[in-house]
């Protein structure tokens, strides 16, 4: 029988340093993991799939769009044995994104940002902000602030008190350009279609972690900020095609592809676009990879590490 996983299961199965090391080791191994690719459903609807495979499991991650719904966005992951074809779990899609999208960033953190980074900006109040700030704290255990801004001063507050009531040192923050120029680390989650954050306020030395634009049409930071900073995406492949942080400054000319200088894969097996020196900024642009999903779901069903 195909066992179904709640998403409380997906999340108590996750702890977050045993995910960073399924991860790296699956972005190190390598899997078969086509670019997601979409259905019209209808002139609004959307269905996503998502599929990945590597010696021991197949996954698809299955995604509806329904701007209508009274849950826009619902997802739920399929885990397949790769030998028989045997329907093995169910997973609850949206705790599989949540985890590994903010396990993935902290595990690119700890080769980009600076070693000594200790207060972490998250932009924006969203669904995913949290787990951003609970991702990185988890495996920076030297961050001795988190500061969150949102557009929606409120909700921003409300998920200061939340994380600071887990234990997490965290406040919010009132102006987006004091906190940034004050951060080491700034990670946006958001679907901000205008950039958020300026190049010219970044400090030498930070680290940008983008994870909520996941469209051509997405901006989170101007041009001058990716200018200024040494870029690793999490694969080529989507960021090239998805990532409007990425490819709008790329259509103007405003950066080359040389910019680019590695995806996660490369950092994690070689070094190829570790942080050189304490000034440098580094960018990590993330729009999500299957393989992610392939890699937490193999750790929820006790398959250990590829």
């Amino acid at each position: 029988m195909t066992r179904v996983y709640t998403a409380a299961e997906v999340h108590a199965a996750l702890p977050w340093p045993a995910l960073a090391q399924a991860l790296e080791a699956a972005f190190v191994a390598g899997v078969a993991q086509p670019l997601r690719h979409g259905h019209a459903l209808s002139a609004a609807d959307t269905l996503l799939l998502m599929p990945a495979w590597n010696a021991r499991l197949v996954v698809v991650k299955l995604v509806t769009v329904m701007p209508a719904a009274a849950a826009t966005v619902q997802a739920c992951v399929l885990a397949l044995d790769r030998s028989t074809g045997e329907a093995l779990a169910l997973l609850d899609g949206e705790a599989i994104t949540l985890r590994r999208t903010a396990a993935t960033s902290a595990l690119a953190a700890r080769h980009l940002a600076r070693g000594d980074a200790s207060r972490l900006l998250i932009v924006g109040s969203g669904r995913l902000a949290g787990w951003m700030a609970r991702a990185h704290a988890a495996l920076r255990p030297a961050l001795t602030q988190i500061d969150i801004w949102g557009r929606k001063g409120e909700a921003a507050k409300a998920l200061a008190r939340e994380l600071a009531a887990q234990g997490l040192p965290t406040a919010a923050a009132p102006d987006l350009e004091a906190a940034v120029r004050a951060a080491d680390i700034v990670c946006c989650a958001t679907t901000s279609t205008t950039p958020l954050v300026r190049g010219e306020w970044l400090a030498p030395g930070t680290h940008l972690d983008l994870v909520g634009g996941f469209k051509p049409g997405m901006r989170e930071v101007d041009d001058a900020a990716v200018q200024r900073a040494t870029i690793v995406v999490d694969t080529y492949a989507g960021a090239l095609a998805e990532a409007g942080d990425l490819t709008q400054p790329l259509a103007r000319g405003a950066i080359t592809r040389a910019h680019i200088v590695a995806e996660l894969a490369e950092l994690l097996r070689t070094g190829q676009g570790r942080r050189r020196d304490a000034s440098e900024i580094t960018l990590f642009k993330s729009v999500g990879a299957a393989l992610e999903d392939l890699a937490a779901a193999q750790l929820v069903l006790g398959l250990g590490l590829e």
